[in-house]
């Protein structure tokens, strides 16, 4: 059996958290932008950083499996 939760949520993170698409932390003319659709380095660094740690805490920590067959 493949476990397809690093998989799915994964792909659900990376979209949600693509800076600028819903949020930007820290934006370009103030600390949080909404749906600005720009990034610079340090909202590529600080997005990527929630990333792993939402993405650890749920399947390390809580143990997300999703077991298809």
């Amino acid at each position: 059996m493949v476990d397809w939760a690093p998989i799915l949520l994964g792909l659900m993170l990376f979209v949600l958290l693509s800076p600028g698409l819903l949020f930007q932390i820290p934006g370009n003319t103030r600390h949080v932008e909404f749906g600005s659709f720009t990034t610079n380095g340090k909202a590529i660094l600080v997005h990527t950083l929630i990333f792993f740690g939402i993405f650890t805490i749920l399947i390390l920590a809580f143990g997300i499996h999703i077991h298809t067959g």
